[in-house]
């Protein structure tokens, strides 16, 4: 038996807490949180499970996890930020706020190219691990000299690691801060939220470990070794172990070292359900809120492998068949987090038992159909 359940669950959401206390029950989760709030409000807080596999340390209310690729979206939201004040323009190339970009050809790659994993940089032919990651100038360094693997702006191939990166040297050019530092004092502080990308030490003793997948917990490619799948996983290169070190906690790494649960994530994210609001707050316009939906790229993504279609960072392959203005995105080993603007719903899973899968698994989807079916008629 897991320990039981706790936190909040509106009554009309209750089959998503029935849903989440049966994959803490059956061991598909080991510890957990689920959040969502509709219409701006918080229907569901729900934590439960452990901590550890000997099941001794149970998931607090403020448990902090990595959630990697969850944290893209995060980068995705600071980049609007400076979109809605004019100071960043989405198709506008990346050299405009980045001289040194434009080096390897590649004075046309746009802002938008970032956002979408469509600037041809998913990987880097210097090779870049273990410290690598940790050193931000190194980084963006290789990434302005590295030419890209195929045409900018023509196909996406998933940019992993790479993508926080870039979308941060941005941000740090524009402002003169990094990206985890102004999303602290331009999201996660005005809103309350309990996200970091860069942990300060005081936050280390709230950090529950992640439970590697089955495999070696290294993130590989598909194909030859020469495809773009294979090269964007062994430059730069990291492993699920990373997360368990101090150096991997401190660092930014905007695309797969945020730290957070999901209740931060769902109210986060509130902001592009709830046209720009979230408690009174006003974090966004209305307008750039709608135009996250507009497809700006779409088609068999190269390091993927299956077909995407991307607006602004967020994906918009569609989770629920009818739901038009629908977005998504998450992380490596099961964390996810969906906005559904047509029902002004946010929601997101976060998790320590990691699955060997890239963007979110089967445990969120599960509970993502029962807050779809919980839905008003």
């Amino acid at each position: 038996m897991t320990l039981s359940v706790q936190g909040y669950c509106d009554p009309r959401f209750e089959s998503v807490k029935h849903v989440f206390e049966a994959q803490l029950e059956s061991g598909a989760d080991l510890g957990a949180s689920f959040s969502a709030t509709y219409q701006g409000e918080t229907v569901v807080d729900l934590w439960g499970g452990y901590l550890d596999l000997e099941r001794t340390r149970p998931w607090q209310t403020d448990t902090l996890v990595n959630v990697y690729s969850t944290t893209k979206t995060m980068s995705f939201l600071c980049a609007m930020i400076l979109a809605d004040r004019g100071l960043l323009d989405f198709d506008a190339p990346v050299s405009r706020y980045w001289p040194e970009f434009a080096a390897g050809d590649k004075s046309g790659v746009l802002v938008w190219h970032l956002m979408n994993h469509a600037a041809g940089l998913s990987g880097t032919d210097e090779r870049l691990a273990g410290d690598d990651l940790y050193d931000w100038d190194k980084v963006t360094d290789v990434l302005a000299r590295q030419t890209p693997w195929w045409q900018p702006g023509s196909e996406t191939g998933y940019h992993a690691l790479t993508q926080g990166y870039l979308i941060g040297e941005v941000v740090r050019r524009i402002t003169g801060q990094t990206l985890g530092q102004f999303f602290a004092r331009e999201v996660a502080e005005p809103l309350g939220a309990d996200f970091f990308i860069g942990v300060p030490e005081a936050e280390f003793p709230r950090i529950g470990l992640l439970v590697p997948p089955p495999a070696d917990g290294v993130l590989r490619g598909s194909g030859d070794a020469d495809s773009i799948s294979v090269r964007t996983f062994r430059s730069p290169r990291t492993s699920a172990l990373d997360s368990h070190t101090d150096a991997w906690r401190r660092a930014e790494i905007p695309a797969a070292n945020g730290h957070g649960n999901a209740r931060a994530v769902a109210k986060i994210h509130t902001a592009l359900a709830n046209e720009g609001q979230v408690d009174g707050v006003q974090l966004l316009s209305p307008e750039i809120c709608r135009s996250v939906m507009r497809p700006r790229i779409q088609g068999q993504d190269l390091v993927l492998g299956f077909p995407v279609a991307f607006g602004l960072g967020f994906g918009l392959n569609p989770v629920a068949a009818g739901r038009r203005n629908l977005c998504f995105w998450g992380g490596w080993g099961g964390s996810s987090a969906i906005i559904d603007q047509d029902n002004r719903l946010s929601f997101s899973y976060v998790m320590n038992k990691m699955a060997d899968r890239l963007l979110g698994d089967d445990r969120g989807a599960k509970l993502a159909a029962a807050v779809f079916k919980s839905l008003p008629k």
